[in-house]
């Protein structure tokens, strides 16, 4: 009975904080302290500096032996990639541009995994348990996100040449530093240098304030938008929360068990990892592409929620 009241009071406990910058944002909305543009800029400052810092920050810090487990990557990603394409489908089969059907499977696809699943699997799990939780943070925050983006920029270009097309995405995706930045660090982490001191608390500092200050900056666009009832996206809000909660943690189950057989505990951090709510990594991206993003900022709101259920039920039967 002690670890079951352990086990049920460590997601409350790592997804308060959460809350508390979401709300810290709604208040200095609310109260004037922050203005109308606030959310616009304090999400490049994200965007531009505090993401690529700390997406550079976690490739460069990795040690290749850790991260190169095949199985464990076949099976989150197979979770990862399943939903992310579907959602894609879905929504383009609904008449959705190109543009907003990727941020949706971004958001529905895009586990919480650098700041919510480190300090839940160093409770639950251990130290044992780092370098999976790594390996997830690396699939959705560089891998599943630079993909994401390369289909943004693909569709965002209108030319008819498909030549063209290729020049002009290819020329986007160069300069963006979501993609510089873990380019870069991969170049560290297969090399043999040493980053200096300074460098590394430079990194640690900037990348330290990408969370925090997304989840303000969803505070202040909440704050904005309480009004606005779109009835499409409450429609759709239900099934991207089954597909994040439920489907994702079950189709990475399927991959883990009947099909690679992977260890129990192997398989249950894959599963665990990948049922943590969305990150906010999609309402960025919307923010940065001035696409709509009531429907992503509601699914990181909403996700947080439930997930202190569906992880401590989860918990409880693994």
């Amino acid at each position: 009975m002690l670890f079951l009241r352990f086990v049920h009071a460590v997601p409350i406990l790592i997804i308060l904080p959460i809350f508390a910058l979401i709300l810290t944002g709604w208040i200095a909305r609310k109260s004037g302290a922050l203005g109308p543009t606030a959310t616009r800029e304090i999400n490049r400052l994200v965007v531009y500096f505090a993401l690529p810092a700390l997406l550079f920050d976690i490739m460069a810090r990795a040690e290749p032996h850790e991260i190169w487990q095949p199985d464990f990557i076949l099976a989150f990603g197979f979770g990862c990639a399943v939903v992310f394409v579907l959602t894609i489908a879905v929504r383009m089969a609904t008449g959705h541009h190109l543009v907003d059907a990727v941020i949706d499977g971004l958001t529905t696809s895009y586990a919480n995994a650098g700041f919510l699943g480190f300090p839940l699997i160093l409770a639950v799990v251990g130290e044992s348990g780092m370098a999976a939780t790594l390996i997830a943070t690396i699939l959705t925050a560089c891998v599943l996100f630079a993909f994401a983006i390369i289909l943004i920029e693909f569709g965002l270009q209108t030319e008819s040449s498909r030549s063209a097309i290729v020049f002009k995405t290819m020329k986007a995706l160069i300069k963006n530093p979501l993609l510089i930045a873990p380019t870069l660090g991969t170049v560290v982490m297969l090399s043999p240098w040493e980053l200096p001191d300074p460098v590394n608390v430079y990194l640690s500092l900037v990348g330290g304030a990408a969370a925090p200050c997304a989840l303000i900056a969803l505070g202040l666009f909440l704050a904005d938008r309480t009004a606005e009832q779109k009835q499409e996206s409450w429609s759709v809000t239900g099934l991207f929360v089954i597909l994040k909660l439920v489907a994702q943690p079950a189709l990475t189950w399927v991959a883990a068990v009947p099909i690679l057989g992977l260890p129990s505990h192997l398989a249950n951090l894959a599963i665990l990892l990948a049922a943590l709510p969305t990150g906010t990594g999609p309402f960025m991206l919307a923010e940065f592409y001035n696409r709509e993003s009531i429907l992503t900022g509601r699914m990181i709101l909403i996700t947080t929620i439930l997930s202190i259920g569906t992880l401590s039920v989860y918990l409880a039967i693994a």
